[in-house]
């Protein structure tokens, strides 16, 4: 059965889309940009500003559904700007360490929602 996450501790969906979905074991988080929930403004301080709420965005959402970081099997990564990679992934290994990262594609893309930087998205074992 299909079940919508959803917390107040991420930002609210911007458009007809779930925050994140449980199913089968699994939990797929919507795409997370760099917004603070309590504000609905972007994290000030650039890529790695948006790319560590990005994920904390993440962490709430996988834990509003019982389950954490150390449990995502895989991430996208969808950069405004490639050069923006090692800054990026800086910050990222804040969240997962070495040796124990999820599988991840990472991309640039031409525009995100709201005029982001960048935007993550996780898919996590219960």
């Amino acid at each position: 059965m299909k079940n919508i996450v959803a917390t107040k501790k991420a930002p609210a969906a911007i458009g007809p889309y779930s925050q994140g979905i449980a199913i089968d074991g699994l939990v797929f988080t919507s795409g997370q940009l760099g917004l603070d929930p309590a504000t609905g403004d972007f994290a000030p301080g650039g890529v790695e500003a948006q790319t560590r709420q990005s994920l904390a965005n993440i962490r709430a959402v996988l834990e509003e559904a019982g389950t954490g970081m150390d449990r995502v099997v895989k991430t996208t990564v969808f950069l405004k700007d490639m050069n923006d990679f090692a800054a990026m992934n800086k910050v990222y290994a804040e969240f997962f360490g070495e040796g124990g990262c999820p599988a991840r594609s990472a991309v640039e893309v031409a525009k995100l929602p709201k005029g982001g930087l960048v935007e993550i998205e996780a898919i996590a074992v219960k």
